[in-house]
C-alpha cells in the first residue's frame, strides 16, 4: 500500500456521507423500453441481487429501481478491494473483498440503516488466502449464505447471525472439500448452481465440475492449455455456461457426472490487450432471451483487428451472430436482456495488476476512450442500435425499474492520471444518451476498478473500489 493510500485511509477513519445534487439533463426517451424476462433460480437469493452479475445467467440485469435524483453518496473505507457485493431477503448487504495488506480474501456484512464499526460493516471474516481471481466470485444461496470456494479448495457457505449482545457475527460452514478435483496450483475462478442445486465451479487452469447437493464432487477437463478466468452461467434447462481462453462451452450433469454438450471456438487474437486479465474473452457468458430468459448466450472475442459480439444458440452452440463491435476489448460480461445487448469496452483500463500467467499486452498499454454498444437481435440477425461515448469504469447494470443502465464514469484525460476522478451516471437504453450523473468524491482511492455494482431493493447502488464501497442513495 502508497502511504498516499495510507493517508487517505487513516483520515476516513469514521464512515464519510456526501450530498451533492442529481444532474438531470432531460426527460428519458419516449422510445418503448428495454424489456424482457429473467429466470429466477430456486437455489439462489433474490433476483437481481444474488450474484455478481445480478442472477444465475449474468445479465447484468435487475428488476429494483436505483437511485433518485439528490441522492446521497456514503464511502465505507474498507482498506480492501470489494468485486462481489450481494444483498439478500433480510436487506443486508454481504461483501466479498480482498485486502490491500496480504492480499486475504475477506467477508463483509453492512447494514446501511445502521452502520457498524469495521470501516461502515458490522462484522467481517477473513478466508484463506488463494490465487488473485480467487475469492472473486461467489453468490448468496436461497437461505442468504454466501456460497464461495476459498483458497484451502473448501466450498463454504457463510451465514450471518446476530448474538444476544447485539452484535453480528459471520460463520462458515464447510459443505463440500474440492481439494482432490482441483490441482496443486490452481483455484477456483467462478460458480454457480443449476436449476437441480448441484454448484459448478470452474478453476483457472480449465477444470470445470459440480459440487452435488450430498457434497460428492465430479470433474471434467477442458483441453489442455485453456484457461478460465471469469466466472459461469446457468439456465433453467440444466445447462451451465463456460468461457475459456479459446472457446464458448455448455455442459451439463448427466448421469452423476459433468458432460460437455457443445464447444464452440472464437477468435482470441494474438495477445491479451490492454484492459483486460486474460489473453481471450473477458466475458462471463451471458443468458438472454425474449421467452425464458436464456435462449441465448453472449460473449465478446478478442479479435486483432475489432473485437466481436458473440452470440449463440443455448442448447447447441449455432451461432446467431458474429458483429464487430467499437469497443476495442471488453473486460466485463455483456448486458443480456430480452433481444438486446450492451457492450461496453475497458480497452487500456489502467488496472494496477493481473493475474499470474496472464502474459503481455500488445500493446503494454494504450489510452482508456471508453464507449459502450448497444446491439440487437433480429429476424436476420443482430444490428448496431447505437454507440455512446461514456468511459465506463465500472460494469454497467440495467434496470428494468427506473428504465436506466447505471455505471460509474472515469472524468479526466484519456491517458489516465492518478487525479482522475469519477461520476454516477445514468443512460438512456433507448440511446446511449446519459440521463443524470452525480460527481463522487476523490480520485484513484475510489476508482471502481471495472468491478460491478449492487443496486438495493432500497434504492440505492453500491460500488465497489479499489479501497472499500461507496454507496449512492
Amino acid at each position: 500500500m502508497s502511504s498516499v493510500t495510507r493517508r487517505r485511509l487513516l483520515a476516513r477513519a469514521a464512515v464519510l456521507t456526501l450530498v451533492s445534487a442529481c444532474a438531470w439533463s432531460g426527460p428519458a426517451s419516449a422510445a418503448p423500453p428495454v424489456t424482457g424476462p429473467l429466470a429466477a433460480n430456486p437455489y439462489l437469493g433474490p433476483l437481481g441481487t444474488a450474484t455478481m452479475h445480478g442472477d444465475a445467467g449474468s445479465s447484468d440485469v435487475t428488476p429494483l429501481a436505483g437511485p433518485a435524483p439528490g441522492a446521497g453518496v456514503t464511502v465505507y473505507p474498507l482498506g480492501a478491494a470489494c468485486p462481489t457485493l450481494l444483498e439478500g431477503a433480510d436487506g443486508l448487504v454481504v461483501g466479498l473483498c480482498t485486502a490491500i495488506a496480504g492480499q486475504t480474501p475477506t467477508v463483509f456484512l453492512f447494514d446501511s440503516a445502521a452502520p457498524g464499526p469495521i470501516g461502515g460493516a458490522l462484522a467481517s471474516l477473513p478466508l484463506t488466502k488463494g490465487s488473485l481471481l480467487g475469492g472473486v466470485y461467489a453468490y448468496l444461496d436461497n437461505e442468504d449464505r454466501l456460497v464461495v470456494v476459498d483458497g484451502g479448495q473448501r466450498l463454504l457457505r457463510v451465514g450471518h447471525v446476530r448474538g444476544d449482545d447485539g452484535a453480528w457475527r459471520l460463520t462458515a460452514a464447510v459443505q463440500a472439500d474440492l481439494s482432490s478435483a482441483v490441482p496443486q496450483g490452481d483455484n477456483v475462478t467462478g460458480l454457480v448452481p443449476d436449476w437441480s442445486g448441484n454448484v459448478w465451479f470452474a478453476t483457472g487452469h480449465g477444470v470445470v465440475g459440480f459440487a452435488g447437493r450430498d457434497g460428492r464432487v465430479e470433474t471434467v477437463a477442458l483441453p489442455s492449455g485453456e484457461l478460465v478466468a471469469n466466472s459461469i452461467s446457468s439456465a433453467t434447462n440444466g445447462v451451465v455456461a463456460v468461457a475459456s481462453t479459446h472457446a464458448l462451452y455448455e455442459l451439463r450433469a448427466k448421469d452423476g457426472e459433468p458432460e460437455i454438450l457443445w464447444r464452440a471456438a472464437y477468435d482470441r487474437g494474438s495477445a491479451r490487450k490492454p484492459g483486460q486479465l486474460s489473453w481471450g474473452t473477458g466475458s462471463t457468458p451471458t443468458y438472454f432471451g425474449p421467452v425464458r430468459g436464456d435462449e441465448y448466450l453472449a460473449v465478446v472475442d478478442n479479435a486483432d483487428d475489432r473485437v466481436r459480439l458473440i452470440v449463440v444458440r443455448s442448447g447447441s452452440g449455432e451461432q446467431v451472430c458474429s458483429l464487430p463491435v467499437p469497443v476495442g476489448g471488453s473486460e466485463n460480461s455483456p448486458i443480456g436482456i430480452g433481444g438486446s445487448v450492451f457492450v461496453a469496452s475497458t480497452y487500456g483500463y489502467p488496472y494496477p495488476a493481473v493475474p499470474e500467467g496472464a502474459g503481455p499486452a500488445a500493446p503494454p498499454s494504450a489510452p482508456f476512450r471508453g464507449g459502450l454498444s448497444r446491439v440487437d437481435l433480429t429476424p436476420g440477425g443482430c444490428v448496431p442500435v447505437w454507440d455512446s461515448p461514456v468511459r465506463s469504469a465500472a460494469v454497467p447494470r440495467l434496470s428494468l425499474a427506473d428504465g436506466g443502465i447505471h455505471t460509474l464514469r472515469r472524468v479526466g484525460p484519456d491517458a489516465t492520471t492518478p487525479l482522475d476522478g469519477f461520476d454516477y451516471v445514468v443512460l438512456d437504453p433507448a440511446t446511449g444518451a446519459v440521463r443524470a450523473s452525480i460527481p463522487l468524491p476523490g480520485t484513484v482511492a475510489e476508482d471502481p476498478l471495472q468491478m460491478a455494482a449492487l443496486i438495493t431493493r432500497g434504492g440505492a447502488l453500491w460500488q465497489g473500489t479499489v479501497t472499500g464501497v461507496v454507496r449512492i442513495g
